[in-house]
C-alpha cells in the first residue's frame, strides 16, 4: 500500500481493499479465483435506498419530507423494514425445520430459533412504532427550538456508514406528491388505542436491558418457555 493518500476517503478504501486480499488469501491462498467487491450504489444514485433515505433525512428536512421518509421505510410492500421482518422469519423458519426435542438437556438450534423469532416480534412492534411515530412527526415543528434543549436528549446516530467516510454526494429530491389515502391512512394511526397513557412531558433517556428485552419477547413467540441465553465470550466482530 502507498504511504500517502490525497484524501482520507482514499485513504480508508486502500485500507479496505488491502484488509479484504488479506482475509481473501488466509482463506483460500491457493485459489485462483479473483477478488470480488461489492460496491453499494451512493446515496445519490439511489434516494428510495437506506442509504439515500438516510442522506435525504437531514436536520433541516420538513415535517412532512421526514413523516414521508417514515412511510417509505415503513411501506407495507417495498419498505425496507418489512422485507428485513420478512427475511428474519425465513431465517427462523429454516431453523424450525432443523428442531429436534430428543435432548432434554441441551437443544442450541431451538434457542437459535427462539431467538430469531424474538427478533421477529420485536421487528413488528418497530413497525407498529414507526407507524405513530409517522404521525408525530408530521405534527412536530418546522423550526429548530432552543440548542439549550437539546442537551437533555441524547444523540442516537452512530453515522459510521460508508457515506460519512467518503462523503455523502447530494442526494436529488424526492417527489413531494403524497398518496390519495396517505392523509386519511395517518389520521386513523393519529387516534392512539382505548386506555393508552398520554406521553409524559418530558422525555428521560433510559438504558435498557437487552437480555430482560429479549426474554420477554421470546415468550410472546415461544410455544416453549426459554432459558436464559448462556453468555459466551465473543468470537468475532460484527
Amino acid at each position: 500500500m502507498p504511504e500517502y493518500y490525497s484524501s482520507i476517503g482514499e485513504a480508508v478504501g486502500a485500507a479496505m481493499q488491502h484488509n479484504i486480499r488479506l482475509a481473501h488469501r488466509n482463506v483460500a491462498p491457493s485459489s485462483d479465483t479473483p477478488l470480488q467487491v461489492r460496491h453499494l450504489p451512493s446515496a445519490s444514485a439511489d434516494p428510495y435506498s437506506v442509504r439515500g433515505m438516510i442522506a435525504r433525512l437531514t436536520e433541516d428536512a420538513t415535517p412532512d419530507e421526514v413523516a414521508g421518509i417514515l412511510e417509505e421505510v415503513n411501506g407495507a410492500l417495498v419498505g425496507a423494514l418489512p422485507q428485513l421482518t420478512e427475511l428474519v422469519a425465513a431465517a427462523a423458519d429454516w431453523t424450525r425445520v432443523r428442531l429436534s426435542f430428543e435432548d432434554p438437556h441441551r437443544n442450541p438450534t431451538f434457542e437459535t430459533w427462539t431467538r430469531l423469532a424474538a427478533a421477529y416480534g420485536m421487528l413488528q412492534d418497530v413497525r407498529e412504532q414507526l407507524e405513530v411515530a409517522e404521525d408525530g412527526v408530521a405534527a412536530c415543528p418546522a423550526e429548530r427550538t432552543d440548542p439549550r434543549y437539546h442537551e437533555r436528549v441524547n444523540v442516537l446516530r452512530a453515522r459510521g456508514l460508508l457515506d460519512d467516510v467518503f462523503g455523502a454526494s447530494p442526494v436529488a429530491a424526492a417527489p413531494s406528491a403524497q398518496d390519495p389515502d396517505t392523509d386519511r391512512q395517518r389520521a386513523a394511526r393519529a387516534s392512539p388505542p382505548p386506555g393508552t397513557a398520554e406521553a409524559p412531558a418530558s422525555l428521560v433517556v433510559h438504558s435498557v436491558d437487552s437480555e430482560a428485552r429479549w426474554q420477554a419477547a421470546a415468550r410472546q413467540v415461544s410455544p416453549v418457555a426459554p432459558a436464559p441465553p448462556v453468555a459466551r465470550p465473543a468470537t468475532h466482530q460484527r
